[in-house]
């Protein structure tokens, strides 16, 4: 307890001494935040009024309002001029009807006519000729203009030059100006403003938004001179937060005011209320701190009594039993010391049956394996029998076969060869197509094309029987007519490409998708294409392929493209040895 109530004693002086620092880095912190939120409300703004000039461009370029312009230009009589105005008011009312921005949309000709489309408010004619000579000092380029009415504070005026088509002139058409509606992007571009707060967009002292303010011209002027972008400043209406940004866009001023008081009143009032909560926590601390302390040291005294039994090599009382009430929320660390300890003793008597369990699977196992060990052999010496009494009996083809199926089915079950020659691989193939040789006779043609140089190159065994015993299923089976069943191997640089074709009926590209993807399941016990590809892929990576190429009546042809490793290869013996 004594403990506790230095701690907190220490805690609250150290409180009260960084209180008033952390509060000042915070109020900063909001005076930046504030920064930032004030460029983001400018940025949007400014990101508006780019498409409103980039809008007066394409008003300007518009195709069919240039031809207007040009057959203006040229009209004769009266009634072709009122029609092709019509039209230019036309194309106008089609751009301005469907922006929200846009009060109106005026084109002033050089005769000094006006066609509007929006609002119908006019502009005095003192006012275009101080448009028109705006446009003709910019010569093409967009200008902003603070000077409009309430309902349209600002203008955007742009002299329109005709260059589309043959007519590349360049030749003065008119002047477009726009009438923008800067409160309603204002408004809808302001971002989370606070409560009394308010946006200024200045140009020099000139206030362009809004229409009436409350900061006087003097005013701005002693704020521009600040050389911070926010600060406090006193203004006639009492103490403000001031934020300013500055445009380069449009070379304005942005300021955003916001009552320094209102703003901070709840920062004082969460002061205040921390102080009144620190001393409650406080007290409420010393009151629980022995209860605290006794929920913590009498469980750990407990478990180190249990601790010390198991070393003293107690083992007998692993059950649950022996361990006590555990505390249940799994929050608690001295709950998870206990539970951890309990885990531990049920785990340590898992581990003792599992250990006597598996010694008794090993003995199983090995009376099993030597048991295994007699059936194959027994079935070899009745395949020797069945051959010497053939041979006797003088029937070759029955010993032929008899031989062919003993080496199939030694090759087959001696597992402890994962790799082999491909000659040894093809003898193999070849046995097991003199057994389908009795069973098919003539209808079965089966020939070998293999290049000297790679016979004694290694693959995983059993690579090509499965392909051989799927081209007898799929090609020869469901046919009456002889099948031409060919395996070719050959170099290609560092690699091996092996190749086992049939003149069968083929297969559709989607029968093949469903047997490469194992949805077509394989006639007998035999490999599966599905098998295969996936050990050349575990065996040889991306480096071994397989790959089918079959059509409907064209036969089918099966490639797989492995590394060229040699008999000799160190990795490869090993690797059969494993």
């Amino acid at each position: 307890m004594l403990l506790i109530a230095f701690l907190m004693l220490i805690s609250f002086a150290f409180y009260v001494s960084v209180m008033q620092y952390v509060l000042n880095i915070y109020d900063r912190q909001i005076y930046e935040k504030s920064s930032q939120v004030l460029n983001m409300s400018s940025v949007g703004i400014e990101n508006k009024l780019r498409e409103l000039s980039n809008l007066s461009f394409k008003v300007m370029s518009d195709e069919p309002l240039q031809q207007y312009l040009l057959q203006l230009e040229k009209a004769e009589t009266g009634y072709e001029r009122n029609s092709l105005r019509k039209k230019i008011t036309n194309r106008l009312v089609a751009y301005a009807g469907s922006e929200k921005y846009v009060y109106s949309m005026i084109f002033i000709d050089n005769d000094n006519n006006v066609m509007a489309a929006g609002n119908r408010e006019g502009i005095s004619e003192t006012k275009q000729q101080e448009l028109i000579s705006l446009g003709e000092q910019y010569a093409g380029s967009n200008v902003w203009l603070a000077s409009g009415d309430q309902q349209a504070r600002l203008l955007s005026v742009r002299q329109v030059k005709s260059f589309t088509g043959g007519s590349f002139t360049l030749e003065k058409l008119g002047t477009l100006i726009i009438r923008v509606r800067l409160d309603r992007i204002v408004q809808d571009q302001m971002q989370e403003p606070a409560e009394d707060s308010q946006l200024l967009i200045v140009d020099g002292t000139e206030v362009i938004y809004p229409t009436e303010s409350t900061v006087s011209k003097s005013e701005i002027a002693e704020e521009m001179k600040r050389t911070q972008p926010y600060g406090i400043a006193t203004l006639e209406q009492g103490k403000y937060f001031v934020a300013r940004a500055h445009s380069s866009y449009t070379s304005w001023n942005y300021l955003y005011t916001t009552p320094f008081d209102q703003m901070f009143k709840q920062i004082q009032f969460v002061k205040q209320l921390v102080m009144v909560i620190f001393i409650m926590i406080f007290l409420v601390a010393l009151v629980i701190g022995a209860k605290f302390s006794r929920s913590i040291t009498h469980p750990i005294a407990q478990l180190i009594k249990k601790m010390r039994n198991i070393e003293k090599g107690d083992l007998d009382k692993l059950e649950e039993a022996a361990l006590g009430n555990i505390p249940l929320s799994p929050q608690n660390e001295v709950g998870l010391l206990h539970r951890t300890f309990k885990m531990m003793l049920q785990r340590i008597r898992e581990l003792i049956d599992e250990n006597y369990a598996k010694q008794l699977v090993i003995r199983e196992t090995e009376l099993k394996a030597l048991q295994a060990q007699i059936n194959p052999h027994f079935l070899y010496n009745t395949l020797e029998s069945i051959n010497w009494l053939a041979k006797v009996q003088k029937q070759h083809q029955i010993s032929e076969m008899v031989e062919a199926l003993g080496f199939l089915l030694r090759s087959s079950v001696n597992m402890s060869e994962k790799w082999i020659t491909l000659e040894r691989e093809l003898d193999i193939v070849r046995s097991y197509v003199t057994i389908q040789r009795t069973r098919f006779e003539e209808r079965l043609d089966f020939d070998m094309h293999i290049s000297p140089e790679v016979g004694t190159a290694r693959i995983p065994k059993l690579t090509l029987q499965p392909l051989v015993e799927n081209a007898i299923h799929y090609a020869l089976e469901p046919s009456i007519e002889p099948c031409q069943i060919r395996i070719r191997a050959r170099a290609e640089g560092e690699y091996i490409r092996i190749e086992v074709e049939d003149n069968g009926p083929g297969m559709t590209s989607e029968f093949m998708e469903r047997l490469q993807e194992g949805q077509i399941q394989t006639r007998g016990q035999g490999i599966g294409l599905t098998n295969i590809q996936e050990r050349l892929r575990l065996t040889f990576g991306d480096e071994g392929t397989m790959s089918i190429n079959s059509k409907p009546g064209s036969g089918t042809v099966v490639s797989i493209s492995i590394p060229w490793i040699r008999e000799d290869d160190d990795d490869v013996q090993s690797d059969a040895r494993r």
